[in-house]
């Protein structure tokens, strides 16, 4: 078949709607997932665009970063319930823009960061709802307002998400059935996760050396991605039990023990 001919029959496919996203889809076939993003080799911020950039380029799989929600319900990216002193809560967004990160970054928006994410199709953006102390209610505020802002924005092929809530994730599953959700906290079992739909575990390597985990979640169709793994040796461990993530703050060296095992 020629290139043209090709083409015409891609194009009449996708016209019937035959031809999935799935199909299409062109991320990275590796196993490394940048926690915050790619930022300790570099010394750039964690959570900002600029890590963010750095695990597209190297060529992660996946860049993972946490969302929390301002005082005046701006969806915003950081880690810890404070940025740099100031309380995400209890804080409007102008408030928060008074403070910058060391290389000049303002707090980045969740807009402003899945735009940034989708201006490519290689490195997928694993998004960590982050459970607040002051209210259920608030927790599922965020949550509707991240999952609407990834649909109107289209982000849906991009995002995947993962929290330490498991009633927050259920929560993305009613309001995005076909959404990846991983659940953190270690404390569900594969079998709970596969019958309310989940796409698999998220859990602390630590728990992975406690039961058959890698079997069972393969029988399963569950995956399995381990953070925080920052040793060769765990690096090693995960990947002799064919894990199919690893989240860390070293990807450049879980690149290097990759490529050294081949």
């Amino acid at each position: 078949m020629t290139n043209s001919i090709l083409a015409l029959a891609i194009v009449a496919i996708l016209s019937t709607g035959k031809l999935t996203n799935q199909t299409m889809e062109t991320w990275n076939k590796n196993k490394v997932i940048a926690h915050r993003g790619a930022w300790k080799k570099k010394g750039l911020p964690e959570n900002s665009i600029a890590s963010l950039k750095e695990a597209v380029r190297l060529g992660c799989y996946g860049s993972e970063f946490d969302v929390h929600m301002t005082s005046d319900s701006i969806l915003v990216i950081n880690h810890d319930p404070d940025f740099l002193g100031m309380s995400i809560a209890g804080s409007t967004y102008e408030q928060l823009l008074e403070k910058k990160m060391t290389n000049g970054e303002q707090i980045p928006t969740l807009e402003a960061y899945l735009r940034e994410g989708m201006k490519q199709k290689k490195t997928k953006l694993i998004l960590e709802l982050k459970p607040s102390k002051i209210s259920p209610e608030r927790d599922l505020q965020m949550t509707k307002r991240t999952v609407g802002l990834v649909k109107t924005l289209k982000a849906d092929r991009w995002v995947d998400y993962i929290s330490f809530s498991y009633e927050i994730l259920k929560e993305v599953l009613v309001l995005q059935p076909k959404a990846n959700v991983a659940y953190l906290n270690g404390d569900a079992s594969l079998e709970k996760m596969k019958q309310d739909g989940f796409y698999g575990a998220d859990y602390h390597f630590s728990v992975y050396k406690k039961g058959d985990w890698f079997v069972k979640s393969k029988e399963m169709g569950l995956t399995l991605n381990a953070w925080t793994v920052n040793t060769v040796e765990d690096m090693n461990w995960l990947l002799d039990n064919q894990v199919e993530f690893i989240t860390t703050n070293e990807p450049e060296l879980l690149f290097e023990t990759i490529k050294s095992r081949k």
